[in-house]
């Protein structure tokens, strides 16, 4: 039984190019995560276990514990968030042929960012899950088909939104036009961790006194002209486009992404079933850092830090996936 979808019409019909990163990591994670002893809700099968993955994207991590589940003969409950209203219908899409051929659990879909769980447990009646994932990372299909100005190789519209730009109060496009300098620097030194992040600023402003900064490929180059030479990619000694810091840090800025995934993780831990399990990819240092202190601050008498050193991609996922080079899995289990 599938339950809710996306909010609206979702425009996008194409299937997703996202490639999960740590697939097998992930759900080996999970694979001893306990059945709840108590603390099921009247709505809940106490012998059921329920999947939460905040960050649904292409599915990719969700299809593969439910391939798992099945093979072991156990069904799986999965709730599926996404800040995207298209990957949540891409969503619906596969689990409707999934759930036609196959013995399956609920499957619950919700067009809403993780920081918000605790809203739509309470909204389907369920007190407690067994497992959490949240991959932080920026999906293939943001990057590729989203047409939202995450990506310097593609000249569209610089939103930089998670979902439709129209319900959100601010885009990049309002930050780069109308923001001080140092507020411009600020940001893309704080989310960005960019050293030249006053050059670009500087950069940035000067533009902007001519024409209105529109679209992600004008800010890149905006950006790469305010580099020096030797620190640029595509020439310089970098391997990165200088421009890769500052999309970072506004896309950070416009979807707050750092407040939401402290909000994320305390809700997250608070709706963890005794036993229970919740995985966390990061790709750069502030999220990682987020984690790793929430993490050390509930271990002890609330919780078992079971990742001593956060799990990365072996070489040869790296060689098929380069955007998982810089993944980190960290995962937790809540003390019964």
């Amino acid at each position: 039984m599938i339950i809710g979808g996306a909010k609206g019409k979702a425009q996008g019909e194409s299937e997703s190019v996202h490639e999960p990163v740590l697939l097998h990591e992930v759900v080996e994670a999970f694979a001893g995560a306990k059945r709840k002893a108590q603390g099921a809700s009247e709505s809940q099968d106490a012998n059921a276990l329920w999947y939460l993955d905040g960050t649904l994207g292409g599915a990719g991590h969700t299809r593969a514990m439910l391939k798992t589940f099945e093979t072991r003969g156990e069904i799986l409950n999965i709730i599926g968030l996404d800040q995207d209203p298209e990957a949540i219908e891409r969503a619906r899409k596969i689990f409707s042929a999934i759930t036609s051929t196959a013995k399956s659990g609920t499957v619950i879909l919700e067009n809403e960012n993780f920081r918000n769980l605790d809203k739509v447990l309470d909204k389907h009646g369920i007190d407690k899950v067994d497992m959490i994932l949240l991959d932080l990372g920026i999906s293939s299909d943001e990057l590729e088909n989203s047409g939202r100005g995450f990506t310097f190789q593609k000249d569209e519209p610089l939103f930089m939104t998670m979902g439709d730009p129209a319900q959100h109060p601010f885009t990049a496009k309002d930050i780069v036009n109308g923001w001080k300098e140092e507020d411009i620097a600020n940001v893309i030194f704080a989310y960005g961790e960019d050293r030249f992040s006053r050059r670009i600023a500087k950069a940035i402003v000067r533009y902007r006194e001519k024409k209105s900064i529109e679209t992600s490929m004008e800010l890149a180059e905006i950006v790469k002209s305010a580099v020096p030479f030797i620190s640029r990619g595509f020439g310089g000694k970098s391997k990165i486009h200088p421009a890769t810091k500052t999309f970072q840090a506004l896309r950070i800025a416009v979807n707050d992404e750092l407040k939401a995934l402290e909000e994320g993780l305390m809700k997250g831990f608070e709706r963890l079933a005794p036993g229970g399990r919740m995985a966390v990819i990061s790709f750069h240092s502030l999220e990682d850092r987020i984690v790793k202190n929430y993490f050390k601050d509930v271990a002890g008498k609330s919780a078992t830090i079971l990742t001593k050193k956060p799990v990365t991609a072996i070489d040869q996922e790296i060689a098929e996936n380069p955007r998982s080079r810089s993944a980190k899995l960290r995962v937790i289990e809540k003390n019964i």
